[in-house]
C-alpha cells in the first residue's frame, strides 16, 4: 500500500467571479467536513496540498493569494482551511490540478499513489482533477460531503462519473481511509 495525499482544490478564493452567487451557499455547506477532513489529515500526518487558482495574478506567490482571499468578502470561508507551514501549495492556472503544473512530480517525490480530492468545484476542477489522477493510474477518493458545486443538478453526475469511469470512491468525510 502506497501513501496518500489530501488535495484542497480552490478553496483559497475571494468568490470574486461570475458564479460566486451560486457557489458560496455550497462552499458553506462543505466546509466544517472539510475543516474537520484537513485536521484529521495533519494528525495523521497526511501531506496537504493546496492547488489553487492565482486568478490571473502571475507575479503573486501563496502568500499573497491567502492574504488576498482573506482580506475579501467572504475570509470567513478561507479562515478554517488556511495552509499551515506543513502545507504544500501548488498554482494552477486551469480547471485540473494537473495542467501544466508541477503536481504529478511532487506526488511521485511524495511516493503518492492515492489522492483525496476535496473542495471546488465538483462538476469541473474537482471532476477534471480525477480525470486526470486517474489517468496517472493514481486512485482517487472524492469526499462528496467536502466538496461544492456551482450546479447541484451537475454535482451528483459528476461524482457517478468519477466512481464509474474513473473507480473513484466516492464516500464522506469521516470515511476517509488515507
Amino acid at each position: 500500500m502506497g501513501k496518500s495525499a489530501l488535495i484542497v482544490i480552490d478553496m483559497i478564493n475571494t468568490y470574486d467571479h461570475a458564479d460566486a452567487e451560486l457557489l458560496v451557499p455550497s462552499a458553506r455547506e462543505a466546509l466544517p467536513p472539510l475543516t474537520r477532513l484537513i485536521e484529521r489529515a495533519r494528525a495523521e500526518d497526511v501531506p496537504v496540498v493546496y492547488a489553487n487558482d492565482n486568478f490571473g495574478q502571475w507575479r503573486s506567490h501563496h502568500g499573497e493569494i491567502v492574504s488576498a482571499c482573506l482580506a475579501g468578502r467572504y475570509a470567513e470561508l478561507v479562515e478554517p482551511i488556511v495552509p499551515d507551514d506543513a502545507s504544500l501549495f501548488v498554482v494552477k492556472a486551469r480547471h485540473s490540478i494537473f495542467y501544466e503544473t508541477p503536481m504529478s512530480y511532487l506526488l511521485s517525490q511524495m511516493g503518492v499513489d492515492h489522492v483525496v480530492l476535496c473542495g471546488q468545484v465538483t462538476e469541473q476542477c474537482v471532476l477534471y482533477s480525477a480525470l486526470d489522477a486517474h489517468i496517472r493510474r493514481l486512485r482517487v477518493t472524492v469526499p462528496a460531503d467536502c466538496v461544492a458545486h456551482i450546479h447541484r443538478d451537475l454535482a451528483e453526475p459528476a461524482l457517478r462519473m468519477m466512481e464509474r469511469n474513473m473507480g473513484a470512491d466516492i464516500c464522506t468525510g469521516p470515511t476517509v481511509a488515507f
